[in-house]
């Protein structure tokens, strides 16, 4: 599954603001300014840093 690329271009972490890099290996947006990795469940974005993945 992947995510739309409209929908990536949007997106940025809720934290610093910044723009996400998919990764569609792990599901995941990750914030390299945040140091922080969201989850895609269901191809839905979990865009809340307290069910982010720390890098």
């Amino acid at each position: 599954m992947s995510i739309d690329p409209w929908l990536l271009e949007r997106l940025v972490c809720p934290v610093t603001r910044q723009p996400l890099r998919y990764d569609e290996a792990a599901q995941e947006l990750v914030s390299e300014a945040a140091g922080l990795a969201y989850p895609i469940r269901d191809g839905v974005p979990v865009m809340l840093a307290d069910d982010a993945r720390r890098l």
